[in-house]
């Protein structure tokens, strides 16, 4: 774990969840990958890359240590649906298809860290 003091804004985290990485803060609502938790429970997210508080900043080798997230199930979903089309021309080849992908919308309430 490396940890800096450097100027600055206010607590954020870099998280890693479904194979993304995301920018979170608390309060903020944003939408990952399908995570199977009923709506309204608390989970944590103990995947921590990077937290930021004021002027300290700790940054992971490959994850800071004792590091977590918590946040508030709020709904799933799916996306809007993106449409594949495949073609050759002169050849009468088409291929439509498409695709919506679940989504698990999250409310960050804390961040947390040992340091």
């Amino acid at each position: 774990m490396f940890c800096e003091f450097i100027k600055v804004n206010p607590m954020y985290a870099v998280i890693k969840t479904g194979g993304k990485q995301y920018r979170v803060q608390s309060g903020e609502k944003l939408k990952v990958e399908r995570i199977e938790a009923e709506v309204g429970s608390e989970i944590g997210l103990d995947q921590v890359l990077m937290v930021a508080d004021g002027e300290t900043l700790c940054v992971g080798r490959p994850l800071v240590e004792g590091a977590k997230v918590v946040a508030t199930v709020v709904s799933h979903g799916r996306h809007d649906k993106v449409r594949i089309f495949k073609m050759r021309r002169r050849k009468h080849y088409q291929k439509h298809q498409g695709h919506r992908q679940n989504y698990t919308e999250l409310q960050i309430g804390s961040i947390t860290t040992a340091v």
